[in-house]
């Protein structure tokens, strides 16, 4: 169960960093910032993986290379959801 939680509130500490970063902060709330690192996380894990750490699920949540493939996922994520909705990436 704080497995669980801790995940919720690393993805939502990702994907607020993430809004920063691609400059949609103002467009998004706390929920959808969780979603965006949750899903970034997954993203991340899936095309980073084999390269930062094998693709399997870490022991820690606060390990280095969990939390750098979170942020690229979440970021990437963001980048996409641009393209779509805009036409153009921030």
């Amino acid at each position: 169960m704080i497995g669980w939680i801790l995940a919720l509130v690393m993805g939502g500490i990702m994907g607020w960093l993430a809004s920063k970063v691609m400059n949609r902060d103002a467009d998004m709330g706390i929920i959808m910032n969780v979603i965006v690192g949750c899903i970034g996380s997954i993203i991340g894990r899936f095309f980073l993986g084999g390269l930062l750490g094998g693709g399997r699920l870490r022991d820690s949540a606060f390990d280095p290379m969990t939390l750098l493939t979170s942020f690229i996922g979440a970021v990437v994520l963001l980048g996409v959801v641009n393209l779509i909705k805009r036409g153009t990436v921030r």
